[in-house]
Parts: C-alpha cells; sequence; structure tokens
C-alpha cells in the first residue's frame, strides 16, 4: 500500500506520516524534499505555486510512488488533478489531514525554519478541493493519538 498523507501546510502531515511509517516499518518520504530550488524561493517569497510550477515536482512524486511498495508520502495534493498523477495504482490510499484555518495558522505561526511562510495558507485553503475518496482526520489531537484513526481507517 502507498499511504499519502496529504492537507495544507502545517496540518502535520509530516509529523504523522513519520509517525505512521516508523510504525508500519515502512519507507517515508516528503514530498517538500522533491521540489526545486526556484519552488522553494517562489513559495518563500509568499508566492503561490502554479500547476506549471508543480508538473516536474509531482512527476518525481510519481516516480517515488511507482518504485515503492509500501510507504508513505507526505504531500499536499490539495487539488483532484494532482491526487490523479499520483494515483499509480490502486494501491495508493489518501489520508487528509483536515483543520480548520485557526488551527493550522496557529500552528505555521510556531513552526521555524520552513520555506512556507503563514502567509501562504489563505491560498492553499483556496486551492484546496475537499477529496472524495480519503480518509479524514481531524488534527485537534495530537499526531500520537492520529496514527491509530489512521490505521483503523486504512484497514491496518
Amino acid at each position: 500500500m502507498k499511504i499519502i498523507i496529504m492537507g495544507v501546510s502545517g496540518s502535520g502531515k509530516t509529523t504523522v506520516g513519520e509517525l505512521l511509517a516508523r510504525e508500519l516499518g515502512w519507507r517515508f518520504f516528503d514530498a517538500d524534499d522533491f521540489h526545486s530550488e526556484a519552488n522553494r524561493a517562489k513559495m518563500s517569497r509568499g508566492i503561490p505555486l502554479t500547476d506549471e510550477d508543480r508538473a516536474d515536482w509531482l512527476a518525481a512524486l510519481k516516480t517515488v510512488l511507482r518504485e515503492n511498495a509500501d510507504c508513505v508520502l507526505a504531500c499536499s495534493a490539495l487539488k483532484e488533478a494532482y491526487r490523479g498523477v499520483l494515483r499509480v495504482d490502486e494501491s495508493v490510499r489518501f489520508v487528509h489531514l483536515k483543520g480548520t484555518f485557526e488551527q493550522v495558522q496557529s500552528r505555521l505561526e510556531k513552526r521555524k525554519g520552513h520555506y512556507m511562510p503563514v502567509g501562504l495558507l489563505q491560498s492553499q485553503f483556496e486551492t484546496l478541493e475537499e477529496p472524495a475518496d480519503a480518509v479524514v482526520v481531524e488534527v485537534a489531537s495530537a499526531p500520537e493519538a492520529l496514527v491509530p484513526i489512521i490505521r483503523k481507517g486504512l484497514d491496518l
């Protein structure tokens, strides 16, 4: 199974994804590691990425998913079109970490050393197309409490 932990920046994708992968003994990948320097620079200046900016990034993530049987990928996957690219086979499952704007904004304001500024959060919420085929997990609880909910939702 390939599990994609999705949601807006600051929803906890990396933290929850790492915990889940560790518990399952699977490989973990963070989509942020696959952004080009140009994309990172653009986001750090507070400029939202376009679909064109994301094309090579999505292609690299698609390759990662094709080359790894059991893995967890932390990836925003905000649009259905992006999720379509990432659905490399029937083993791909999505987990949407969902929170309110205020919850996520509070988290982002406390985060240090990340290129994604708080100012881009509104554009992320505006871009987000709620998935119809995902396990939805509310982010109000601690990350450690979310892993059992995800495992149950995915029958793991």
